[in-house]
């Protein structure tokens, strides 16, 4: 078994990649910058593969059992970026992919990280690799960056309500996913 984690050097990449290299699971970290690459043990490190390098993704993603995919910053090249990605996975023969998708995905959806969850979602499904899509809402560990002055925090949903999630309560489990990917495949799971 071999798991590809992206986004590495991040919170949610690299909290799933440390939780798995604790377990003895042989770990592929796809990176950008290798002088932030983390230490673990075991772990291989593949750099200067982005999301807009098809062949880099797709030599990253050879021979996985299965792929973290955790989605890129929000840009107007993200939706395309994503796309390359399933690309790569589909050329790359990956095992299965694990997407940190977002609540509410979907093509029409009239929130834009739906929206490009949702193509990102529907791009992942044509590629024709086993997935499992982490649908998780607003990380609470980032709510502090959104209040303003007064410290209250203010979004475009009126009196809307949002069930926030700390990017650990989204490692555990993926980590626990891409154990045991096949007991997953077809799932979407909501994580709030």
């Amino acid at each position: 078994m071999t798991v590809v984690v992206t986004g590495a050097t991040g919170a949610l990449g690299g909290a799933v990649a440390a939780a798995l290299a604790a377990d003895g699971v042989p770990v592929r970290l796809v990176i950008r910058d290798a002088a932030r690459a983390p230490s673990l043990p075991g772990a291989e490190v593949t750099v200067a593969a982005s999301y807009d390098d098809e062949p880099g993704l797709e030599a990253a993603f050879r021979g996985a059992t299965a792929v973290l995919f955790v989605s890129a910053h929000e840009s107007a090249t993200r939706v395309d970026e994503h796309r390359t990605v399933a690309r790569a996975l589909a050329a790359a023969g990956a095992g299965h992919v694990v997407y940190t998708s977002f609540l509410g995905a979907a093509a029409d959806a009239t929130f834009t990280l739906g929206r490009d969850h949702g193509h990102t979602e529907a791009a992942i499904r044509e590629s024709g690799v086993p997935f499992t899509f982490l649908r998780d809402s607003f990380y609470a560990d980032l709510l502090p960056h959104f209040a303003g002055p007064d410290h209250v925090v203010r979004g475009p949903a009126g009196d809307g309500r949002c069930a926030f999630v700390a990017r650990a309560d989204v490692a555990r489990p993926a980590a626990a996913v891409l154990r045991a990917p096949a007991d997953h495949a077809g799932r979407t799971y909501e994580l709030t």
